[in-house]
């Protein structure tokens, strides 16, 4: 039996069973004197399925009917989740002695009344369960409100947690090309340091820095200067190894550590794959047209611990390669 989204609202119903039409007026004038509804089945047949469409505050039951008694009937509802905390009361002329009392408890039952009914005594009985009922239905939809609330909750605490994590994602990365920021560079830089240390292990610090990029700025605007640093930031990404790191520093200079270096070599080549990926010219759209932009960049490579051993030498080696590179460019 379904539970009622509204059985906090609406009125309580009470289930009266009896293949007799006689005793089942009896028992809608004397609960007409209640806030309630009755619903009426005359065979246990129909009682079992009005309890598929209804939730009742107790079940007036009959114990002889010639289809399924009311003892059946009991036993098929205290076998049911949605109904067995229903009360019900058996009504009964023929199965009045303390066996069949015993039978009836056992089935489920909580009390019993002989026919013929006494009005004042069924008032007394249905008030009773009415307000268990209604504490029932009060308990409920406040365990109701109570579970909707967590459920809130869990969802707000999630969205904060989301939030969080988004803003220290915000602070440590570049909004622009997505780049670890200049805080998460030192970090990452410091705990390369500390590796190296550890284990001596060897690796290299690389500035990169774009050759007259105000001049894209100037000649092309801001959006061509934007997209030609989210391409440069595309283009070191790839071209690196997942446990190097590629930085955006500010402006137009970014810094890679590339870790687990074997030999001066591999740093040399790792530097000439980012030359190379560096080298073909960015396709730029602009006012419906197609331009080629051609990417210039100063390197500097600063190798550890050979150009230097503590970090603040080694950003200093990096950074005097660089301008090296830059004055050599732009004297060529």
């Amino acid at each position: 039996m379904p539970v009622s989204t509204q059985a906090a609202t609406q009125r309580p119903k009470i289930l009266a069973v009896d293949d007799n039409p006689a005793n089942l007026l009896v028992i809608r004038r004397v609960l007409a004197k209640l806030d309630v509804e009755v619903v009426e089945a005359s065979s246990g047949n129909d009682a079992l399925k009005a309890t598929l469409d209804d939730e009742f505050a107790l079940v007036l039951l009959d114990v002889y009917m010639p289809d399924i008694n009311g003892f059946e009937v009991a036993e098929i509802l205290s076998q049911e989740e949605s109904t067995r905390q229903t009360p019900i009361i058996f009504v009964t002329a023929t199965y009045a002695d303390d066996v069949h009392r015993l039978k009836g408890y056992g089935f489920g039952a909580v009390d019993y009344m002989a026919k013929p009914l006494e009005a004042t005594i069924l008032l007394s009985k249905v008030q009773v369960f009415l307000e268990l009922y209604r504490h029932r239905v009060a308990l409920r939809a406040a365990l109701g409100e109570l579970s909707e609330r967590n459920r809130q909750l869990e969802v707000e605490v999630e969205q904060r947690k989301q939030m969080e994590q988004e803003m220290r994602h915000l602070a440590m990365h570049d909004m622009l090309t997505g780049l670890p920021n200049r805080v998460l560079f030192m970090d990452r830089l410091e705990s390369a340091h500390q590796r190296a240390l550890r284990h001596g292990g060897m690796f290299a610090l690389v500035y990169v820095d774009v050759d007259r990029f105000k001049d894209v700025n100037d000649t092309w605007g801001h959006a061509a200067g934007d997209a030609m640093l989210v391409e440069l930031a595309a283009r070191l990404r790839s071209t690196l190894r997942d446990n190097d790191t590629v930085a955006r520093l500010g402006g137009d200079e970014f810094a890679l550590v590339l870790e687990e270096l074997e030999d001066e070599q591999g740093a040399q080549r790792l530097l000439e794959r980012v030359c190379a990926a560096l080298s073909p010219p960015m396709q730029h759209q602009r006012d419906g047209d197609e331009i080629s932009l051609a990417i210039r960049a100063s390197v500097g490579l600063a190798i550890y611990p050979a150009d230097g051993a503590e970090v603040g030498a080694l950003l200093h080696a990096a950074d005097q390669a660089m301008y090296r590179s830059k004055r050599g460019r732009d004297a060529a």
